[in-house]
């Protein structure tokens, strides 16, 4: 159901997101990774607006992305249930509810996408971006053993010019750890790999939109 919801919504909703967006896609490697995900994945992003959701959705358009968001979005009065009806999988924030951990590792162990923010929150005005990594897309990623697929987005939307968008090469998180470290450890150094790869293809955009 949530897959038919995905596809109706995408088809009836192409014409608005070309006219809203207009989005321009680029790839760190295309022949490595390109729109088309195959298998498993976590798709994580830097986070600039509440429509880089909507973004994303288009730009994998053949794929179900079954995306982390703040309970705060859940609780406004319609766009909580097409949320749920997308397939959104609610995170608590001030709580240690580990539900939403659980559910996405369910997810990635049956082939499906997951979709993180991991700033966990937009940045506010004059804060450095992206703002520190959370830990849990690293986490499902040595879990489960699904790629973490990097993004950047110029967060450029309802503007004159044109949202642009970056797909990075897969990152293995297994490539990350020190086996002499702690669990703990090889989480955070997974996080900051994640972090540091984000930022560099927001550099790389920056030098193809030139």
């Amino acid at each position: 159901m949530i897959g038919f919801f995905n596809a109706f919504t995408k088809i009836t909703g192409w014409p608005v997101q070309f006219i809203c967006f207009r989005t321009k896609t680029y790839y760190e490697d295309k022949l490595r990774q390109n729109r088309c995900i195959r298998g498993p994945a976590i798709l994580i992003c830097n986070h600039t607006s509440v429509f880089d959701y909507a973004v994303l959705m288009f730009v994998f358009f053949s794929r179900t992305l079954r995306f982390q968001m703040a309970e705060l979005l859940f609780r406004k009065r319609g766009l909580g249930t097409l949320l749920k009806m997308l397939g959104g999988i609610y995170v608590d924030r001030n709580s240690h509810d580990v539900g939403c951990i659980a559910k996405s590792e369910a997810i990635l162990r049956k082939g499906g996408i997951i979709g993180v923010f991991p700033e966990g929150r937009l940045p506010k005005e004059g804060e450095s971006r992206p703002l520190p990594f959370k830990s849990g897309a690293a986490y499902l990623a040595l879990s489960t053993g699904a790629p973490i697929i990097p993004v950047y987005t110029n967060g450029c939307y309802f503007k004159k010019k044109r949202a642009k968008v970056i797909i990075g090469v897969p990152i293995d998180a297994s490539d990350c750890i020190d086996h002499d470290m702690t669990e703990r450890e090889n989480i955070q150094r997974v996080t900051d790999a994640m972090r540091k790869r984000v930022i560099e293809l927001g550099e790389l955009l920056d030098e193809y939109g030139e």
